[in-house]
């Protein structure tokens, strides 16, 4: 596997060619792999907050928090 500093000089010299119409694309497509990284995180985070909110779902602390 490749240095992180070898990807980003190879995509450099790949990109330095390109036209602006090009880069264009090829900015929107990083812009898409973030966000689709970022959307997994957050459908994680919330998978995560359903299970922990479930414990409190249960008809004895209703019934307690109902009464205060």
């Amino acid at each position: 596997m490749q240095p992180i500093a070898q990807f980003k000089q190879t995509i450099y010299g790949l990109t330095h060619t390109l036209s602006a119409s090009q880069l264009s694309e090829v900015t929107s497509f990083i812009m898409f792999i973030k966000m689709r990284d970022e959307n997994k995180l957050c459908k994680g985070l919330e998978a995560l907050s359903a299970y922990s909110s479930d414990f409190w779902n249960n008809e004895i602390d209703d019934e307690v928090w109902n009464n205060v």
